[in-house]
């Protein structure tokens, strides 16, 4: 789990198949290596990546087929990421709550600087593609929380089928992460709001039935009214 609040860039280097190397070199990357060990979680351009050896300035990390399939990081090489590690009980979160679990790959269709801000838009792909489902336009709300290469960002406005989102950068996200470098066109890594995902899952095994999965036993309820304090405690929200 974490938070979406980048500590440190990194440079990504494919050490072919599944294996990549991360340099850790920026002024802040003690962040990173501190008590970094074998098996920790770290979040790579949003990408929840298991640390298999640590290097002097930087670590060795093995993505899944899954991740290849999911996310940009294969078709990302010597490229600047986005670094945090794991939440530790006790810390702060100020993003939300992020997985490090990429719903799909968008690109960045407009950057445009304002007096105190970059105004980013961004596409969100709304079809199936290789087999997997990318859609996350349910999950896209004004106001709402998406992670953008692991970076949590507020919606500040999007289309209504969720093709489109915008984003408004302030000046430290965007001079401390790789937002900086991108172009229009370039891929990201898009992660919508886990709490969505949850509310949305309700939603589904309750009266709405939109696409009820064979295999889910949530007991059905008949209408939003259903959704009371008891009901979520018995389910683990509470």
């Amino acid at each position: 789990m974490f938070t979406g609040l980048i500590q440190s860039l990194g440079q990504l280097k494919s050490l072919g198949n599944d294996r990549f190397q991360v340099s850790c070199t920026s002024s802040n990357s003690h962040q990173i290596l501190e008590d970094l060990a074998i098996g920790d979680s770290v979040a790579v351009d949003g990408v929840c990546l298991t640390v298999v050896s640590v290097l002097p300035q930087g670590f060795v990390a093995i993505a899944s087929p899954e991740t290849l399939r999911r996310t940009n990081i294969a078709s990302s090489p010597d490229a600047s990421v986005n670094l945090e590690t794991s939440l530790r009980a006790g810390s702060k979160l100020g993003g939300h709550f992020v997985t490090g679990h990429v719903d799909a790959i968008g690109a960045l269709a407009t950057s445009t600087q304002t007096a105190n801000a970059w105004e980013m838009r961004f596409t969100a792909p709304a079809t199936a593609n290789s087999g997997w489902q990318t859609q996350i336009a349910p999950y896209l709300v004004s106001k709402g929380s998406i992670a953008v290469n692991g970076i949590s960002l507020t919606v500040a406005d999007c289309d209504a089928d969720g093709n489109w989102f915008e984003v408004a950068i302030i000046p430290h996200s965007f001079g401390e992460t790789n937002l900086r470098y991108l172009q229009p066109g370039s891929l990201v890594n898009l992660e919508a709001d886990i709490l969505a995902k949850y509310v949305a899952k309700f939603l589904r095994s309750g009266g709405s039935k939109l696409h009820p999965e064979p295999w889910e036993e949530t007991p059905a309820i008949n209408s939003l009214a259903g959704i009371t304090p008891d009901f979520l405690a018995e389910h683990g929200f509470i």
